[in-house]
């Protein structure tokens, strides 16, 4: 019997206020895979200044992620997002709702005074298992 990732929102905690769950169970065994922030650089090295287009590039290369390594959304299990300035959370959404179906991973999301370049507004990092 193959093994899956499991996700829930037990009935003790509140409802999740985003599209996220409350707790990601990895089987045994599982091969467990970190990226690095996928930050909203295009594929030609520019970095647009609008955060939209920035969050668009980095769930781009989420996808292309993924492909790489032969994986879907169903093997993310944690997604820590950092931003620097207010997210705009329909947009947001819009995309988020592109790479899941409501089978949605644990999430974490900070806003930051800075990233890694003064031009950058967002980043997201996934942690995924390989089962």
């Amino acid at each position: 019997m193959k093994q899956k990732i499991v996700r829930s929102n037990p009935s003790q905690l509140p409802a999740p206020v985003g599209h996220y769950s409350h707790i990601t169970k990895i089987p045994r065994n599982a091969e467990l895979l970190v990226s690095s922030g996928q930050v909203g650089v295009d594929t030609d090295g520019h970095t647009p200044a609008a955060i939209n287009e920035q969050t668009a590039n980095c769930f781009l290369h989420i996808q292309q992620l993924l492909e790489a390594e032969k994986l879907s959304s169903a093997n993310i299990v944690k997604v820590n997002i950092w931003a620097t300035e207010e997210i705009d959370w329909d947009f947001f959404y819009q995309e988020w709702g592109k790479l899941f179906n409501k089978d949605y991973p644990a999430m974490t999301i900070a806003y930051i005074n800075a990233l890694g370049l003064p031009e950058l507004k967002v980043e997201i990092e996934l942690w995924l298992a390989r089962v």
